[in-house]
């Protein structure tokens, strides 16, 4: 009985040391993971990495992680727009589940299985790469899109500013738009109805003026956008990816 209970000691205490050991070489490894996510991408800030599963030592043996959790604040993703002064847009938080990660013996390479995620980017920052000046949609008249906000519904508020005649008369008219993403990289943002603009023009030179796509690629890893949906503070978009490098 007493040899016994010297083995289930024993055990408890190698265990309870087991444990110390597999979080210290967990937190090593989330700290080497983020150095090299953030040099890898070039970013301005070190990312959040939390590496999930226990016990972490045997999925390091076996080559594969379960689950890799990615926060990225103020991502700046490249739009390949000429309106946007850097060619970049302000991503406010990029966060990512990869799934299966493998990596080099020496871990100088992880690649995902698959990935998915979330990420906002805020109306001002939306409106400032994707429209900057008054679009003509016939002789004397333009339109500008002055703001975006929330319209409810997941659709876009887009208030405009319309100028008439030589006089530059002006009023201020708002429609509800639809936000999708085409292509994995491009948000789009389209009027549901055509606003009352006070002279006849044909549709497509109305929506010359207040429909518009922003293109965001080159996300980390290679992810793509999913979805997206307008919400309080700015549009909320899903990403999504397979074979993700994240680093190497």
């Amino acid at each position: 009985m007493r040899a016994l209970r010297i083995i289930l000691i024993v055990a408890v205490i190698l265990g309870g040391l087991f444990v110390i050991a597999d979080r210290v070489a967990v937190g090593f490894a989330e700290d080497e993971a983020a150095d090299r996510l953030k040099a890898n991408e070039g970013l301005a800030s070190t990312p959040d990495v939390s590496i999930e599963g226990f016990p972490f030592l045997t999925q390091v043996v076996g080559g594969e992680l379960d689950d890799v959790k990615i926060g990225i604040k103020d991502y700046e993703a490249t739009t390949g727009n000429a309106n946007a002064s850097d060619g970049t847009i302000r991503i406010d938080d990029l966060n990512a589940e990869m799934h299966g990660v493998e990596f080099s013996g020496d871990y100088s390479s992880a690649t995902a299985g698959s990935a998915t995620g979330t990420a906002t980017i805020a109306y001002a920052e939306l409106l400032e790469v994707a429209k900057s000046d008054a679009t003509q949609v016939a002789p004397g008249v333009t339109v500008e899109v002055v703001s975006l906000s929330d319209g409810g519904d997941g659709k876009i508020k887009v208030s405009l500013k319309v100028s008439v005649g030589s006089a530059e008369v002006t009023r201020s008219v708002s429609v509800l738009s639809s936000v999708t993403v085409v292509g994995g990289d491009t948000v789009r943002v389209h009027a549901d109805s055509l606003p009352e603009l006070g002279v006849d023009l044909a549709e497509d030179q109305v929506r010359e003026g207040i429909d518009f796509e922003q293109k965001i690629d080159q996300l980390p890893g290679g992810i793509q956008l999913d979805k997206v949906e307008a919400a309080a503070d700015g549009v909320d978009i899903s990403v999504k990816g397979s074979d993700v490098r994240l680093v190497g």
